[in-house]
C-alpha cells in the first residue's frame, strides 16, 4: 500500500512516499481503508520536533480522517466491514496510525460512525477541531457536560478566531446546542466564513470598541470563551467575561507570553482551563466522540458552510504541510484512496 513516513524530524521535506506492507489488526483493532486524510497544526509540529518527546523510528503523519472499515479483530463489536467511520487521534502513541496512507489499523475507540449522506471531507475535518471545540464547551463551571440541541440554550459564547477549523467547529456544535455565537476575527473575509459557520455576531478584535461590542450582546458578560491565542487576548477576554465564567484555552498564537494581574481574575471567579486532547480524560473523550457525532448534520464543511477545503493528493502531502504550516484559511485535506 501507499504511505507516507518520516524517520527523523524535521521540515516537509523529511515526508517520503513508501509502498508499505499492510498491518492486520489484533484484538480491539480495526483495518480502515482510508480515503480523505485531515492536516491539522498539530501534525506539522509532531514532524517537525517541536512537540515531539523523540525521534522517530517510523511514523506515518496526520491524526484525522475518513474511511471504510475493511477488516476487524478479535472482539471489536458494533462495527462491520463496508462501515464509514471518522477517525480521531490515529498516530498519537501509535506512529504508524497516521492517516497519510492507504490503510491504517486503529484502536476501535479512534473509529467513529460516519452515516450516510455525510462526506468523507466532512469526516476528515472533524477529529482534532471538532474534539477540541467539543471540550473547549464542555469545561466551564455551569456549563453542561455533554453538547446535545438546547443544553446551551440561554447561553452566550466567545469564540476567537472564528475562521479557523477549531473556532469553526466550535460555533457549529455551540449554535446546534442552542448558544448565541459571537466571533471575533482580524478582517471582513474572516467574518464573513464565521457567519458562514454560524456565528450571529461577529467582532474585528483589532478596533478599539471591541469590548463594547461585545458587551452589547451580553450585558452580563459571555459565558465561555473558546481562546486560540490567550497571550494577545486576555485583555479582551477579561473585559468581556461574566462572573463565574470560563476561558477555554487550546492554543496560543503569536506565542505572546501570558501574563496578568491575579487580584482582576479572582474577582471574576474566572476559570482559565487548558485544552489539549492527547491528556483529555478518556470518557471525556468518548463523550465528545458521541456528541460529535449526533452532530454531523449540523457540522458541514466548505467555503458555503465557512470552511474552504484545500485538496491535495497523497504524493504532495509535503506541500499539504506547509499549507497548514502557512496559515491556509480552512480545511486541508489529502486524497488518498477512492472511497
Amino acid at each position: 500500500m501507499r504511505a507516507i513516513v518520516y524517520s527523523e524530524n524535521g521540515g516537509a521535506d523529511v515526508l517520503r512516499l513508501v509502498d508499505r506492507e499492510p498491518e492486520a489488526p489484533g484484538p480491539g483493532q480495526v483495518r480502515v481503508r482510508v480515503v480523505v486524510s485531515g492536516v491539522n497544526p498539530t501534525d506539522w509540529k509532531t514532524r517537525s520536533g517541536a512537540t515531539a518527546t523523540s525521534s522517530p523510528a517510523l511514523s506515518v503523519p496526520n491524526q484525522d480522517g475518513a474511511g471504510v472499515i475493511e477488516s476487524l479483530g478479535s472482539g471489536v463489536t458494533g462495527f462491520a466491514v463496508g462501515d464509514r467511520v471518522w477517525l480521531s487521534m490515529a498516530a498519537h502513541a501509535h506512529p504508524t496510525g497516521g492517516t497519510a496512507q492507504e490503510l491504517t489499523v486503529l484502536p476501535v475507540d479512534r473509529v467513529h460512525p460516519l452515516p450516510e449522506p455525510a462526506s468523507f471531507d466532512l469526516g476528515a475535518s472533524l477529529g482534532v477541531p471538532a474534539l477540541t471545540a467539543h471540550r473547549a464547551l464542555t469545561v466551564g463551571e455551569g456549563m453542561p457536560g455533554r453538547l446535545r440541541p438546547g443544553s446551551l440554550a440561554g447561553a452566550t459564547v466567545l469564540v476567537a478566531g472564528g475562521a479557523g477549523a477549531v473556532g469553526h467547529a466550535a460555533i457549529q456544535l455551540a449554535r446546534w446546542a442552542g448558544s448565541t455565537v459571537v466571533a471575533t476575527v482580524s478582517s471582513a473575509e474572516k467574518a464573513a466564513l464565521a457567519t458562514a459557520a454560524g456565528a450571529q455576531h461577529t467582532v474585528n478584535y483589532r478596533e478599539s470598541d471591541a469590548a463594547e461590542r461585545i458587551r452589547a450582546v451580553a450585558p452580563e458578560g459571555v459565558d465561555a470563551i473558546v481562546e486560540l491565542a490567550i497571550g494577545a487576548n486576555l485583555d479582551l477576554d477579561r473585559a468581556v467575561l461574566r462572573t463565574g465564567g470560563a476561558i477555554a484555552v487550546y492554543a496560543n498564537d503569536g506565542n505572546r507570553p501570558l501574563e496578568f494581574e491575579v487580584r482582576p481574575m479572582m474577582m471574576l471567579n474566572a476559570r482559565l482551563q487548558f485544552v489539549l486532547l492527547y491528556t483529555v480524560p478518556p470518557a471525556a473523550l468518548v463523550a465528545g466522540a458521541e456528541d460529535v457525532t449526533a452532530a454531523l448534520d449540523a457540522l458541514p464543511v466548505g467555503e458555503a458552510a465557512g470552511l474552504p477545503l484545500h485538496r491535495f493528493p497523497l504524493e504532495r502531502t509535503a506541500e499539504a504541510h506547509e499549507a497548514v504550516e502557512n496559515g491556509a484559511v480552512g480545511k486541508v485535506l489529502i486524497d488518498v484512496s477512492a472511497g
